[in-house]
């Protein structure tokens, strides 16, 4: 008949296999709430993607040179103004 220490020695095996895979069933339970909460406050952050940021940086300096081309030739005719007044 075995003993106590062998009943224990066998529960011990027993769980020692479920322990890694309850280990990795938490691990992957958490990582997936992790990233879902990560997502969540991404997406109420309302970034921009990489290509809709660069199109943007594009017309900004397009505007930026009609800008500074429309300066210059507002003082072109302000000097031509002068010059007739």
């Amino acid at each position: 008949m075995k003993g106590p220490q062998d009943f224990l020695a066998q529960i011990q095996g027993q769980l020692g296999q479920f322990v890694p895979d309850m280990a990795r069933a938490a691990r992957d339970d958490f990582e997936g709430h992790a990233r879902a909460t990560v997502m969540s406050v991404l997406s109420k952050l309302e970034l921009v993607t990489r290509e809709e940021f660069d199109a943007q940086q594009a017309v900004l300096l397009r505007t930026r040179e009609k800008v500074e081309a429309l300066e210059v030739r507002v003082a072109e005719l302000e000097k031509l103004l002068a010059s007739k007044g």
